[in-house]
């Protein structure tokens, strides 16, 4: 099938999205429609039943409604007279990221053909609007790919638990064929170690750098630890190259034997050149220097990860840093037609074949966060307004609420062009959202980097609302080499911190702001933390089972496992009381 024909396969159905929506809801019905989730629901109605009868009567759902059924199937009790989610065959379960709670959730993917067919117009199109700006070229062929497998955990039930993202690579080696333009062996991409892993790709990537085409990774947040590890290593980058050997401190024979068998020896004057470029510690524009050939980055830029997009952009220079698309780990939900944009006018055109879509109308006033009771479908949404996802999938959930705040910006033919904006709060007593938070870490680094010239890496806040008044509190971590941690300074960085922050407060919301002046907020408590802090939290996480390739570091904290990891790494806490 040719791209052309694929883009009209993806685009076709935008044009009369409505009908497709109903006719994707009658597929999902007549397909699973008695198992037992929507049998006490949908009993009593004769089939097929219409979208209107199917929202009246089956309730709106979350995670936690689906977990019994999940944790049964887990532990092999799948009864195939009588299938608890889908009549389809149950083949693996996918790990959410699990940022904010730290324990991923489980995701059943059952083997749907229907899923399958929609997921390959999806991703096939994904590949087409990129060829159609990169067309692929025979002779620089190799792509700097930051893939990880995961480790792979087995269910009592006997069934594999992954990222979404390491099925094409664990799930047989015919697969395979997809990553062969990968710079980096395959036991790079099996490897164990994250951190080794990062190192060997971005050896293996400096080996090949004359046939770099690309550079790709899921989320922007991997590129920057990847660029911190050049930043701190390049001499034993180097070192490694020049003797054709690698450092010790990769403990990993296999991927050892496999990389040296990449680096093909000595390079002596790959190092030379690479070695000049780093000893100039000007890492502004360092993609096209390293790799001259490179045409283009490509990642997920927006919700989380929009934070790193200025410091991947100092790092890419003229390369383009090209968004991803809008898919889940429960279904695809949009297409970003319009890859070269920025995450602050990224556009994804929600595709109506993909499942069936219905969204809660969600708002923010003085008060709270106001959700609404009704959804209303594709046909529903008005521009300018913002509305939680919620999916009815191929795989098993119904009404599902996927926890994302949308903005809708437009349509495309027939077919809502949405913006994302969000992780949606958790409940009521959530008073600073996601986005309230960025915004006030945006406003803080201009402050900051004005008055002591101090870099924000990470940050995350918890709520605690086990005092009284409650209390929020912002974990930050900051540059390593910035005044701020310099031994003696604390007490004058102190004093700078207190006069900056009244623009965090000024720019966490309305809903703060009126508890806060009610007296129903205590003073804001800035922690200061240990560089590194954040880079273990990413290690906690993945001994508690998030998969390394789908790590999105957490910004509302939710379990007190983090917070308490946290609490230890703090150098100094203020309390800034405006």
């Amino acid at each position: 099938m040719t791209d052309e024909e694929i883009m009209k396969m993806l685009e076709g159905p935008t044009g009369d999205a409505t009908r497709h929506q109903h006719e994707t809801l009658r597929s999902i019905l007549e397909r699973q429609g008695a198992v037992r989730y929507l049998r006490p629901y949908l009993q009593g109605f004769n089939a097929p039943v219409d979208a209107a009868t199917f929202r009246r009567a089956v309730p709106l759902s979350s995670y936690d409604d689906y977990v019994d059924n999940i944790n049964s199937m887990a532990n092999g009790l799948v009864d195939h007279d009588q299938p608890l989610l889908s009549v389809d065959p149950l083949l693996c379960f996918f790990y959410s990221s699990g940022a904010t709670t730290m324990k991923p959730k489980l995701i059943p993917y059952f083997d749907s053909k229907l899923s399958k067919a929609a997921s390959f117009i999806a991703h096939k199109g994904s590949n087409a609007i990129l060829q159609r700006l990169f067309p692929p070229r025979t002779s620089l062929n190799k792509i700097l790919w930051f893939l990880y497998a995961d480790n792979i955990t087995t269910t009592k039930g006997g069934f594999k638990v992954m990222a979404a993202s390491s099925f094409p690579l664990q799930n047989s080696s015919s697969n395979w064929s997809q990553f062969q333009a990968s710079s980096s062996p395959r036991e790079v991409i099996l490897g164990s170690n994250v951190e080794h892993q990062m190192y060997c790709h971005l050896l293996c990537g400096l080996r090949n750098s004359d046939f770099i085409d690309a550079i790709r990774v899921p989320y922007a947040i991997g590129l920057i630890k990847v660029f911190g590890i050049l930043e701190s290593k390049w001499k034993q980058l180097c070192d490694d190259l020049e003797c054709g050997v690698l450092s010790s401190e990769i403990s990993d024979v296999v991927m050892r034997d496999s990389v040296a068998e990449v680096l093909g020896g000595p390079q002596p004057e790959l190092s030379t050149r690479i070695r000049s470029i780093c000893e100039e510690k000007n890492w502004g524009g360092i993609v096209c220097k390293l790799w001259p050939n490179v045409r283009y980055i490509r990642c997920v830029i927006t919700g989380s990860m929009k934070q790193y997009y200025p410091k991947l952009k100092h790092y890419a220079g003229e390369v383009p840093v090209l968004g991803g698309d809008y898919f889940a780990s429960e279904c695809c939900v949009g297409i970003n037609l319009d890859i070269m944009q920025p995450p602050e006018t990224t556009r994804f055109v929600l595709l109506p074949t993909a499942a069936y879509f219905e969204f809660l109308p969600f708002g923010l006033d003085h008060e709270t966060n106001v959700v609404g009771e009704e959804t209303v479908d594709i046909s529903g949404v008005e521009v300018g307004k913002m509305y939680e996802v919620v999916v009815t999938t191929y795989r098993g959930f119904y009404r599902y609420r996927l926890g994302d705040i949308v903005r809708v910006v437009g349509f495309y033919n027939s077919s809502p062009q949405v913006e994302f904006v969000m992780r949606a709060p958790k409940n009521t007593s959530e008073i600073v959202t996601e986005k309230d938070l960025m915004s006030a870490m945006e406003s803080f680094q201009i402050v900051l980097r004005n008055a002591m010239e101090a870099e924000i890496t990470e940050f995350a806040s918890f709520l605690d609302l086990t005092l009284s008044p409650k209390e929020l509190k912002i974990y930050i971590e900051v540059r390593e080499g910035c005044m701020l941690l310099q031994e003696g300074k604390f007490e004058e960085s102190a004093v700078i911190l207190k006069r900056c922050g009244s623009s965090i407060e000024d720019s966490l919301g309305g809903i703060y702001m009126v508890q806060r002046k009610r007296g129903e907020m205590g003073p804001l408590a800035v922690s200061i933390v240990k560089p590194g802090s954040f880079d273990g939290l990413l290690r906690l996480a993945i001994e508690n089972g998030t998969p390394a390739s789908q790590y999105k570091p957490p910004k509302i904290i939710r379990n007190r496992q983090i917070v308490d990891f946290l609490e230890r790494c703090i150098l100094v806490t203020l309390s800034l009381d405006g």
